[in-house]
């Protein structure tokens, strides 16, 4: 990565100009005469009406970018860098986006929070200015929000609109759009696709019909006017029904954080056993009691949500808005940081994924230690995994160490009455499962369920003969626990 040359206190300076949301006949002619009069220009896509004159001209394109890229982040990466090393040559550039410099564009955003380089603008007419005129509305009067269609579910949650939608480019995305709002039959939208086109469609339709109606493109974008049921109403309800009940339930009004540990404990073992019986493939009844069990969990981090809002710290949006931050935060390689045009990072493992998390996690909070934050009253066999894991992801875990040598040296001196021998042999195992990617708390559940099957198989057939363990002998003992066993 170059240094930007400064001239005269000037730093390279790309220009981004609007070509409009149609055809030619809606680019200004200001944004034409700068595209064909400057030494260095890039259209971001070939693919669009206005492009046409522009491309007989010789103006080269990004479209390549875009079949080589994984996604779009990593292809609006590659465009922000190409356009800065040609700004960096040849001291300024001309790049053309669709529509407005100024609505919906990513490249422009990175672009600004670049060092490198100056930006500077041409407004174009938006695809906004043409919506707002086919629908006969205006947009502030409405109090309409534009919201992107790829991240429809979350932009729109608990939102009833007016929501004029972008980025609604497939019916693949349309399809998503009408899931999220899946159980509102009263629900239509109003597609508009190809405006300012010869072949522009103004359609209103049921929420049924939104990905069977047209072949949704670029030039696609959708208006609801308003949802009776907003997306992720389902929780914005539960959310609703615990607030109810803090008001209205003696049990549940007198419950604080500290007396709920106990119910937050117990329910997160039940969703546990609730995942270890799903089977593979998933059977059907087990998921529903997974999905019973993930609900009751949910309720746990509601309530506690709940109570937290009437004590002024802190709110539901709070708890899911600082998780999301964390989450694109600790994954640089899926969400890079704003102005990043690197892409290095697309190739990353999981062992670095894990290495890199601990890290951010070390400067976050302000830690001394890798091992600091991890909860001393987790059982101890989760204990001992859990430091496991993070000793490996700074190579000091055992997987390097041959197994057979590690217990070989661990059995040789091992004496049973010795209490700190058998801790150091259970930690060995913990340790060993830990760095196989077994969880040895997991692995001794299912075997300590396998144990407890097995003798319940003898105290069956005992029943079915009509004795009891009083009337065993060693002989006998033996004989019904090798027949409980497998076979």
């Amino acid at each position: 990565m170059r240094d930007a040359p400064v001239v005269d206190g000037a730093r390279p300076t790309v220009v981004v100009v609007g070509l409009g949301p149609a055809g030619p006949e809606l680019t200004t002619p200001a944004v034409t005469e700068a595209i064909l009069h400057a030494a260095h220009r890039y259209l971001r896509t070939g693919r669009h009406p206005a492009a046409a004159p522009f491309l007989a001209a010789g103006v080269p394109t990004f479209d390549a970018l875009y079949e080589q890229g994984a996604d779009f982040d990593a292809t609006y990466a590659a465009i922000v860098e190409t356009l800065v090393e040609a700004a960096i040559a040849g001291g300024r550039v001309v790049y053309a986006v669709p529509g407005s410099p100024a609505v919906l564009e990513r490249t422009v955003a990175m672009l600004r929070a670049d060092p490198r380089v100056a930006v500077e603008t041409m407004a174009g007419l938006s695809f906004l200015d043409i919506a707002w005129d086919r629908l006969e509305i205006d947009p502030v009067n409405e109090g309409v929000r534009l919201i992107n269609g790829e991240r429809f579910a979350q932009e729109a949650a608990n939102d009833r609109g007016p929501l004029l939608v972008s980025h609604t480019w497939s019916n693949e995305i349309l399809s998503q759009i009408k899931l999220s709002v899946e159980g509102d039959e009263s629900a239509t939208a109003i597609l508009c696709h190809h405006l300012g086109l010869p072949d522009e469609q103004v359609i209103e339709v049921a929420f049924d019909d939104l990905d069977r109606t047209l072949v949704a493109d670029h030039l696609t974008c959708l208006y609801l006017a308003g949802l009776s049921v907003p997306p992720a109403s389902a929780l914005a309800r539960a959310a609703e029904v615990v607030a109810t009940l803090r008001v209205e339930c003696p049990w549940d009004r007198e419950q604080t954080h500290r007396s709920l540990v106990r119910h937050l404990l117990e329910e997160s073992y039940e969703a546990i056993e609730a995942i270890e019986e799903l089977g593979e493939p998933p059977d059907l009844a087990a998921s529903e009691h997974l999905e019973e069990e993930l609900g009751d969990l949910l309720c746990q981090v509601l309530f506690h949500a709940t109570i937290a809002q009437e004590e002024g710290l802190f709110t539901l949006a709070d708890v899911a808005g600082s998780l999301a931050d964390k989450l694109m935060h600790r994954h640089p390689h899926v969400y890079p940081p704003t102005g990043d045009a690197s892409d290095g990072q697309s190739t990353i493992d999981a062992e670095s994924v894990m290495a890199n998390w601990e890290a951010q996690k070390l400067v976050e909070k302000g830690r001394e230690s890798l091992t600091d934050g991890i909860p001393a009253a987790l059982p101890a066999l989760a204990y001992a995994t859990k430091i496991e894991r993070k000793l490996t992801t700074v190579h000091f875990g055992l997987a390097l160490t041959p197994e057979r040598t590690v217990f070989a040296e661990a059995l040789d001196t091992f004496d049973l009455g010795d209490e700190h021998q058998i801790g150091a042999l259970l930690l060995l195992i913990a340790r060993r499962a830990a760095a196989r990617g077994i969880d040895a708390e997991a692995a001794l559940r299912v075997s300590a369920r396998e144990l407890r099957d097995r003798f319940v198989a003898v105290e069956r057939q005992l029943a079915t003969e009509g004795r009891h363990f009083n009337d065993l002998d060693a002989t006998e003992r033996k004989r019904l626990w090798e027949a409980s066993g497998p076979r």
